[in-house]
């Protein structure tokens, strides 16, 4: 089960990101069943939360809350259902981070959630060979998310 809640104050496209998850989840071989909370807060509620979990401070992009660590699993051993745990994602820094990208709202929205998902696989970038391989990783998801996103579109 995949419950988004909105906090945040600004409009988002919950459905895309209730896809792009699913996407996410089936490409990564974890169980469709797999409880998974995403919160988009404002910049407020994020500050506290980063002040609190990373002693950090200031708002950040997105926070994981990993609970059961669960791993991608394979086609042949898909990972079985299991508390995946929480992603916080604040639209107002995403949305300073879009522009200075040159890309949509949204299009960040999905990177941050993606990225947050990939920390709750147990995925990390505090060293270069972890950080190539996960940003390979989400480069390949957000790519075959937007072709599905073309072709759901055109159907």
């Amino acid at each position: 089960m995949i419950d988004i809640n909105n906090e945040s104050g600004l409009a988002l496209d919950e459905d895309m990101l209730l896809r792009l998850v699913q996407h996410d989840l089936a490409t990564l071989h974890v169980s469709p069943d797999a409880e998974l909370a995403i919160v988009m807060v404002d910049e407020g509620a994020m500050e506290q939360l980063h002040v609190q979990w990373m002693d950090e401070p200031g708002p950040t992009d997105v926070l994981s809350f990993p609970m059961d660590e669960l791993r991608p699993g394979s086609a042949d051993l898909p990972t079985p259902p299991g508390l995946l745990g929480d992603i916080v994602v604040c639209p107002q820094v995403a949305e300073a981070q879009a522009e200075t990208a040159g890309h949509s709202l949204m299009d960040e929205m999905c990177l941050l959630t993606t990225h947050g998902l990939l920390h709750l696989l147990g995925y990390d970038h505090a060293v270069p060979d972890e950080e190539r391989r996960m940003f390979g990783l989400q480069r390949e998801l957000l790519s075959s998310f937007a072709a599905a996103e073309r072709r759901r579109r055109r159907a």
